[in-house]
């Protein structure tokens, strides 16, 4: 048996295009239009999962699909930082920032740490390697790094050396004993 996971990374939002750290927000009115692109290259699914943050639910809506919320997917929880830039928290906070982005177990930000993301991952990829069928899973991009390097068993500290853009596919294959990076990119639309 066979379980596919497809990755996709929500739509372009203010925070994503202004370097800010994301915050519960609607995506651009740009992302609408690529979004509505996409889903005619998408596969057909046996489910379709969520995050519960409104850019992912808006870019299921755009996509066709019709998800069911799914709380491991989440993004991020960065706390006090939302909607915050790189360049204003690392002005504030210089020390919370260095721990942050060395330290994969630190939330000097009083949000959630990456360590904790990549736990909610693991097990929603454990969840699904038991079963069959394919997957789609509209996430973010904290979320979709730390399923690569827990698919490909590399150190939680690699994860800023992953790019996701805005609506990319990233796609994984079980066979029940071991996850596979299937491919990973962005769709020319």
């Amino acid at each position: 048996m066979l379980a596919r996971l497809t990755m996709i990374a929500s739509g372009a939002t203010q925070a994503t295009r202004k370097g800010r750290f994301p915050a519960d927000e609607a995506m651009e009115p740009r992302a609408f239009e690529r979004a509505g692109a996409l889903a005619a290259s998408l596969r057909r699914a046996d489910r379709v999962w969520t995050s519960p943050a409104l850019a992912a639910l808006q870019t299921a809506e755009a996509l066709g699909l019709d998800p069911t919320v799914e709380p491991l997917l989440a993004e991020q929880d960065f706390g006090r930082w939302a909607g915050k830039s790189f360049e204003e928290v690392r002005a504030e906070d210089p020390e919370g920032m260095a721990a942050w982005l060395s330290d994969p177990d630190a939330a000097p930000h009083g949000g959630e740490s990456l360590a904790a993301v990549a736990r909610r991952g693991a097990a929603l990829m454990e969840r699904l390697a038991t079963g069959s069928g394919h997957t789609i899973a509209l996430t973010h991009a904290v979320p979709i790094r730390a399923a690569i390097l827990h698919v490909l068993g590399a150190p939680l500290s690699s994860v800023w050396k992953i790019d996701i853009e805005p609506l990319s596919l990233t796609e994984f294959r079980s066979d029940g004993r071991r996850w596979v990076l299937h491919a990973s990119g962005v769709i020319a639309i």
